[in-house]
């Protein structure tokens, strides 16, 4: 098997015909974002899920918050049923948003239960699978095209970012934000097509003993997903971390032979900026993912820009572009290094308690 006859490349790859079929699905199932992600009764949306679906919820809770103006969080699944008091107000008439890419992890399906007998508590869901548990547990907003085989969560993580976001966005009237996630679905394959070059090249000229992402906002949940991709893959020292919580102590860590992978938002540019100088400073070596390349840029060591969507695409909407480079970078390390990214060590496509 050549390398990018692996399962888990061509899912990388066919990411960007998952997001077209979740946008597709999405107008077909506008009774679901009706009934719940458009439904203002709720005091408090709550977004849960295990691994890399809580990171997506964390991207999905930052987009609700910036395009409602109304209150909604994102929890491990296992901190709502074993400390729910702790984890969200009781009192509350709560919208539980339950994230899983194969409707079967535990962790997600006992949460759900344990609030389905609440009167104040509503539940639904997003994944892959309508058969699984969880999708017969709750009406669920289902991403066909985002079944994966591998293990590792690519595509599946891509398109239901995207098609929550597409959800929130109908559900909240925001025909800006729709526009510019259909020019997001309209630039994605080109960009996919790009990062898959850029990756291989970058990999293939350096190496690195530890990475650092950093990312603020919508894209922090992306940076712990970048972080992890790497690490499913490799099994390398990787870490992530809000951009600028990073000077607060565990900059210590940056040496050289330590790669800083940052990305940007438009809406902190100037500050996260300035973040990435100074781990440069330090010896670190400097890719940054953003809208476009400046004077400002100049200083990193890798610029990956996301084209003309500069000025007409919002951080929320943009934040789906910076997953393919991200994965691409886990992919083709694990490839250098002779290890197999459709066999992860010690992983299951979902996990049992």
């Amino acid at each position: 098997m050549s390398n990018k006859e692996m399962q888990t490349y061509k899912e990388i790859s066919d990411q960007s015909e998952a997001l077209q079929q979740a946008w597709d699905e999405l107008y077909r199932q506008l009774a679901w974002v009706q009934r719940y992600i458009g439904n203002d009764q709720f005091d408090e949306v709550v977004f849960i899920g295990s691994g890399s679906s809580w990171y997506q919820a964390l991207t999905m809770a930052a987009t609700y918050r910036k395009w409602t103006g109304r209150s909604a969080s994102a929890h491990p699944s296992s901190d709502l049923f074993l400390f729910r008091d702790q984890t969200v107000t009781a009192a509350k008439k709560t919208l539980l948003v339950c994230v899983s890419r194969s409707g079967q992890s535990h962790e997600v399906i006992f949460a759900l239960e344990s609030v389905q007998h609440l009167p104040q508590w509503v539940t639904c869901g997003i994944t892959c699978y309508p058969d699984s548990r969880m999708a017969n547990m709750t009406e669920c907003l289902i991403s066909p095209f985002g079944a994966e085989q591998s293990t590792v969560m690519t595509k599946s993580f891509s398109s239901m970012t995207f098609m929550m976001q597409a959800a929130i966005a109908l559900g909240a009237g925001k025909e800006r934000e729709l526009e510019q996630l259909a020019v997001v679905l309209h630039a994605h394959a080109s960009f996919v097509k790009m990062a898959d070059q850029a990756a291989q090249e970058w990999v293939e000229a350096h190496h690195f003993h530890k990475t650092i992402y950093l990312g603020m906002g919508a894209c922090y949940g992306l940076a712990l997903e970048a972080c992890l991709k790497l690490k499913e893959m490799t099994y390398t020292w990787t870490e992530a971390f809000g951009t600028l919580e990073f000077r607060h102590g565990p900059k210590s860590i940056v040496e050289q032979g330590t790669q800083v992978v940052l990305l940007l938002s438009e809406q902190a540019r100037s500050y996260e900026l300035k973040v990435a100088q100074e781990m440069k400073q330090f010896g670190a070596t400097v890719v940054i993912l953003t809208a476009y390349a400046g004077e400002d840029t100049k200083f990193a060591d890798n610029v990956i820009t996301l084209g003309e969507l500069n000025s007409t695409v919002s951080d929320e909407a943009r934040a789906v572009l910076y997953l393919p480079f991200v994965q691409y970078i886990g992919y083709y390390s694990a490839i250098k290094y002779s290890l197999n990214p459709d066999e992860p060590r010690n992983l299951t496509q979902f996990v049992s308690i």
